[in-house]
């Protein structure tokens, strides 16, 4: 439970720090006043050039559409510098409304001292006697500090810290890289209830390049836990500068509108060794050079075959289809639509099938709702009840039914039925009896019942749905959420692949396509898609060499670091795989009951697939053509 926050306010100014105490239910503004450029009096020529540069700024942010706004008003002793940056999400009225409030407050704020910043949460605002900071491309005068007097009720800190860590890097990027106001805002989904949703904010001055507001927050997040110091465990920080601002809040949404990046990172565990202090780096994996790669690469003999047998695969497959990509707006076409009324259920079915959606009969709740065991027409079928709200929204919804509608194969997920009624959104599918494979792989007991015939299994028949995805079904697809809470068992722990909420379909001769909105599950993701949004088959196939990783050592790539060095999963296999020593990194509970030459040749794969660039990495026919020549080797 949330108490009642208080904030502790910093103010940084060159050398000298202060922190004062602050109720967050005080009266915004936060204000930060400077002491070297000395004070103003009431009436005098400084105060009246003051007020009209505010009242300039605020007609001239307002109209703006970067909502933003610096200037100067008199000369010699009387001249003002100052700068008035509204929050990339508020709209014209709303920043002219903070423009106003500023005008009201900045003599009163800072008791007429010449250097003032003023924090709003919905606009930033600056002034001064010398208009050093407007030249500035960084925060490096002046700059206010808000800290969340309350912390997070989870005792995984480390996670926590990761986590935010995470969201502020993705959040940096995408205002960069995708924003023309340099604004973004982003928020991050985990399975620990302590820190269950991150919210974030990233914004720059809209005069400064791209080049020079990376610089400027990717400082600030270098600095979010070491050179600001805020509490690793608490709720909420924000840095406030005239150049950039950084924010991360737990708990509520503080933006308006979606957030601009969605990060998912399920099933995040107590961490057992402390959060590094150097900020992780924005890319997901370790870039590989050329003698690294060779270390991993199969013998000649065996890529030759690969080869070989890939291109006679290629040209039997390949036919003569549309180049063009095709959308989610194909749900409008006639055969998405007959494919669709198909499947389509009354509520009252499945009313009756769960007993009105009883708490006995719920098999698991996230984010997006909640799942029910039910018995519909003779058979078990498992209910996916869609939360109001959720993050899987309408276009995801018919997203999930157009594709598999169209999917049939043994190691996907079969849908059964749909309904659409009285606001109710459902999706009814065969009932699985294990559940997923992460209730098997990270659970210290369960994983037991994962022998190496099994875990072999698994890595084979999620591969081989994955290649029915990318270049057998009738349409190519790309799953762009593949991880192990997403691939489900059945009563002999067949492996099927589930939940195509975030899939999108390819023309065939498509080899890749750009989203302006990140979404996924951080730590499957492909670097490529992260930085830049690129997604494509490649992708799968990172989260795929993830997966294999996972079977292979029982660890978690999105959960906590190893006690032994500050490494994720990939960085610490590969270094094992170096110092061949990969053995070490088997999961203990094989007892190593295993074939250690089918082992390691799993790692082979699974290195190859996470390689940084998407060229290098196999195809998902190049993995299973591998697969089959080493289970008989």
């Amino acid at each position: 439970m949330r108490r009642r926050s208080s904030v502790l306010h910093a103010v940084l100014l060159l050398l000298l720090v202060a922190a004062v105490a602050l109720p967050l239910a005080a009266a915004q503004p936060w204000p930060v006043c400077g002491t070297s450029g000395g004070n103003y009096t009431a009436g005098s020529t400084y105060e009246s050039n003051l007020l009209r540069l505010a009242s300039t700024l605020r007609a001239n942010a307002s109209a703006s559409p970067t909502l933003f706004a610096s200037g100067v008003r008199g000369a010699g002793p009387d001249a003002v510098y100052g700068l008035l940056l509204c929050r990339g999400d508020m709209n014209p009225s709303d920043c002219f409304d903070c423009g106003t409030r500023v005008g009201d407050d900045v003599a009163q704020a800072c008791n007429r001292t010449k250097d003032a910043i003023l924090v709003y949460n919905q606009c930033y605002a600056q002034f001064s006697d010398t208009g050093d900071f407007l030249a500035a491309t960084n925060n490096s005068g002046a700059y206010s500090l808000l800290i969340s007097g309350t912390n997070i009720s989870s005792a995984d800190v480390a996670g926590y810290d990761r986590a935010v860590t995470e969201l502020l890097n993705a959040t940096v990027r995408y205002a960069v890289e995708n924003s023309t106001r340099l604004f973004a805002t982003g928020q991050r989904v985990g399975a620990d209830p302590g820190f269950r949703n991150i919210y974030s904010m990233a914004q720059c001055s809209p005069d400064l390049s791209p080049a020079q507001c990376r610089s400027c927050l990717d400082g600030l997040v270098g600095q979010w836990w070491t050179g600001f110091l805020f509490p690793r465990n608490g709720e909420g920080a924000r840095v406030a500068g005239p150049r950039c601002y950084l924010r991360s809040e737990l708990g509520s949404g503080f933006y308006t509108g979606a957030p601009m990046v969605l990060l998912r990172a399920d099933g995040l565990s107590p961490a057992s060794a402390p959060a590094p202090d150097v900020v992780p780096a924005t890319t997901l994996v370790k870039k590989n050079s050329a003698s690294k790669i060779l270390l991993i690469v199969l013998p000649i003999v065996a890529v030759a075959i690969v080869a070989a047998i890939s291109v006679c695969m290629w040209t039997v497959r390949k036919k003569s289809r549309a180049t063009k990509a095709e959308h989610l707006s194909e749900l409008d076409a006639s055969e998405d639509l007959e494919s669709v009324k198909s499947t389509l259920l009354t509520l009252g079915s499945l009313q009756v099938a769960t007993d009105n959606f009883d708490e006995s009969k719920k098999l698991g709740e996230g984010g997006f709702g909640a799942v029910y065991k039910g018995h519909l027409f003779g058979q078990e079928v498992a209910v996916k009840r869609m939360a109001k709200g959720s993050n899987q929204g309408l276009e995801e919804l018919k997203n999930e039914l157009v594709l598999v509608t169209k999917l049939h194969h043994k190691n996907l997920v079969r849908l059964v039925g749909f309904c659409l009624e009285d606001g109710e959104r459902l999706l009814v599918y065969e009932y699985m009896p294990n559940k997923s494979l992460d209730t098997f792989l990270f659970d210290v007991e369960q994983r037991r019942q994962l022998d190496w015939a099994t875990r072999f299994r698994i890595i084979e028949g999620v591969a081989r749905g994955l290649q029915y995805l990318h270049q057998d079904s009738q349409k190519k697809i790309v799953h762009r959420d593949m991880k192990a809470s997403n691939v489900l068992l059945d009563a002999d722990l067949n492996p099927k692949i589930g939940d195509f909420g975030l899939a999108r379909l390819f023309g065939q001769d498509q080899t890749r396509d750009v989203t302006n909105r990140i979404v996924g599950t951080f730590g499957y993701m492909a670097p490529e898609y992260v930085i830049r949004g690129q997604y494509s088959t490649k992708s799968d196939v990172f989260s795929f060499g993830i997966l294999i990783l996972e079977i292979v050592t029982g660890q978690r790539n999105s959960g906590p670091y190893f006690a032994e060095q500050n490494e994720d999963l990939v960085s610490l296999v590969w270094r094992h795989w170096t110092e061949g020593n990969i053995v070490e990194m088997v999961d203990y509970s094989l007892d190593r009951n295993y074939p250690e030459a089918e082992v390691l040749k799993c790692v082979n794969i699974g290195l190859l697939c996470v390689q940084q660039n998407p060229v290098d990495r196999p195809t998902m026919a190049d993995v299973m053509i591998l697969l089959l020549i080493y289970s008989h080797d």
